[in-house]
């Protein structure tokens, strides 16, 4: 487990979205990838969980477009969602 506050705080609200289909998304995104971010990335994701599900998954899928916010690599990596797994029952 991580030692720094911040960052299981950032754990528990990317996997706690409200949305399944979102925490799977921003979770699967941040436990891929956080390990190696620094701070830029860091406020980068901590402002980016801000905003709503909806938006979110409108994003990566297409159907809005994405405000210039959040363009760039971190996004990049993001709306590729080779991270999300998802079990067959």
């Amino acid at each position: 487990m991580n030692e720094d506050p911040r960052i299981r705080r950032l754990q528990f609200r990317a996997w706690h979205r409200g949305i399944k289909e979102a925490d799977l998304a921003v979770g699967g995104f941040f436990d891929r990838y956080h390990a190696g971010w620094g701070a830029e990335e860091i406020d980068w994701f901590e402002r980016f969980i801000e905003e709503q599900d909806a938006d979110i998954m409108a994003w990566a899928l297409g159907t809005l477009p994405l405000p210039e916010q959040w363009r760039g690599p971190m996004w990049d990596k993001f709306v590729k969602m080779d991270f999300v797994e998802i079990g067959k029952k």
